[in-house]
């Protein structure tokens, strides 16, 4: 979880732990602080994702070496799209590679940069501004679906999202989505060597809260094991057909948040989940 300055916010920062949360005012409340932080989260990450090209996750892992969508060629004409996009550095690279690409968000304030992305690259990407578990978009009419770590963590039925990405989907479309390792939930949120030592129950689904003075959620994440994912997934139509958990590689020194080379080279952080629809 990554906090970020109370400057950054319409209301401040007064408490934040693992708590029960309502859903929907949890969910409506992360979209409304990834839009007020969304200028500081590229620039502090920005470089690091580039404004066209595909991370998987703070490992590195990119698109353009894991092609966990599917081989450069497939994916010429192909209709993909991305959920929980943020500025949709991710589609953008799609779009070069031939793909015709859609990027839908919580946040219009993502969206505002994707958008200043698009003029500084001279490559545009459609946006949707939507709720993953409510997507406005007619059944099966994309080839695949990913996200980077969008949507699936910020709300409490996980389910759902899977289920309308099945609905737009097309019969054998792949839905690739990166989480952060679940085995990460029972550690605190610290890159160093500090991180290693569990203080939770891996098995404790109470989600993450930030809330404000008057106790309105600011910020959540919902936590899911391995077996939460494999049960919401395949539950909804999918078969997975891989989970990449990358390493951490030699060449990589930066931290992000809970993500950092020293205790990367020990824990997981990501785990990537590659399925196809029945």
């Amino acid at each position: 979880m990554d906090e970020v300055s109370s400057q950054t916010r319409s209301r401040e920062l007064a408490v934040a732990g693992y708590e029960s949360v309502d859903g929907d005012a949890a969910v409506a409340a992360t979209g409304r602080w990834w839009t007020e932080t969304s200028a500081e989260y590229l620039v502090e990450h920005g470089d690091f994702l580039g404004a066209a090209d595909f991370c998987w996750c703070p490992e590195g892992l990119r698109e353009s070496e894991a092609r966990l969508l599917g081989p450069a060629a497939e994916l010429r004409g192909e209709e993909v799209l991305e959920v929980g996009a943020g500025a949709a550095q991710c589609s953008r690279w799609l779009a070069q590679q031939g793909a015709t690409v859609l990027a839908t968000d919580i946040s219009p304030g993502m969206l505002e940069r994707s958008a200043e992305l698009d003029a500084a690259t001279g490559i545009s990407v459609p946006t949707v501004c939507a709720d993953a578990r409510d997507l406005p978009l007619d059944d099966a009419s994309f080839d695949h679906a990913f996200t980077a770590f969008g949507a699936i963590p910020f709300v409490p039925d996980a389910a759902t999202v899977h289920a309308e990405v099945a609905r737009v989907l097309r019969p054998g479309g792949r839905w690739v989505f990166a989480v952060t390792h679940p085995i990460r939930w029972a550690f605190p949120d610290d890159p160093t060597s500090r991180g290693l030592t569990a203080i939770r129950a891996y098995f404790d689904r109470t989600p993450y809260v930030e809330r404000d003075e008057a106790g309105e959620p600011l910020y959540a994440e919902f936590h899911r094991t391995l077996g939460d994912h494999v049960r919401e997934v395949t539950g909804s139509g999918f078969v997975i057909e891989d989970l990449v958990e990358p390493e951490w590689p030699q060449g990589n020194v930066q931290v992000w948040g809970g993500w950092g080379p020293e205790r990367g080279r020990i824990l997981p952080g990501t785990a990537i989940f590659v399925c196809r629809k029945v």
